[in-house]
């Protein structure tokens, strides 16, 4: 599939309670985290942006510099991660395919990890597509075709769609990858990584 056809979806919408403020505007190597994963949707191309804010929502939307991403608000943020997807989904215009669904608290999101799932999709007629890391953590971004997206209305709370695939696992198509695609959730996270130079993008 195409990124023409394709729109992401970033959900950034949390809270942040374990990390003590806004995780998005974290500084990581002299840059915010919801920064780098911005920036690997638009290497990749794909035009169409959803960036979906709750919790801090003004002070994201003033504090980056940002390109043409559409941010819409998640009026109910404490619903939960589930409910923030839904916001995204709604938002997608009809003429896309599919929907990338990334997290803002994963800076170190690859440009060949999303490729991969974009190339992958137009050759299965599985409409889901995700990632699998050899050293482990959770399986995102996760590339969803229009024709699974009922399925987002079965997720619940915080725990996304992981449960919901492993429901569906006949609907998905799994791709493996060396590394891992960690999340950051608490301030000695973000110091760890920040310590380990081989990791950064």
């Amino acid at each position: 599939m195409q990124a023409v056809g394709v729109a992401a979806i970033v959900l950034a919408a949390g809270a942040s309670s374990r990390f003590g403020r806004p995780k998005t505007l974290a500084y990581l190597w002299g840059r915010p985290l919801l920064l780098y994963v911005l920036d690997a949707v638009a290497a990749v191309g794909i035009e169409e942006v959803v960036v979906v804010l709750g919790h801090d929502a003004e002070e994201i939307e003033r504090s980056l510099p940002w390109r043409s991403e559409r941010r819409v608000r998640n009026p109910a943020p404490k619903a939960g991660l589930s409910s923030s997807l839904l916001v995204g989904l709604e938002n997608v215009s009809p003429a896309r395919d599919a929907a990338l669904i990334l997290l803002g608290d994963q800076p170190l999101v690859r440009v060949d990890v999303i490729e991969r799932l974009l190339a992958e999709s137009g050759s299965t007629e599985r409409p889901i597509v995700v990632p699998r890391y050899h050293d482990g953590g959770g399986s995102n971004p996760v590339l969803v075709g229009r024709t699974a997206w009922q399925l987002a209305r079965e997720a619940q709370s915080d725990r996304g769609l992981g449960p919901i695939l492993r429901q569906h696992s006949e609907l998905v198509t799994v791709l493996d990858f060396d590394g891992s695609n960690p999340d950051i959730d608490t301030p000695d996270e973000l110091a760890a990584i920040e310590a380990s130079p081989g990791l950064r993008p």
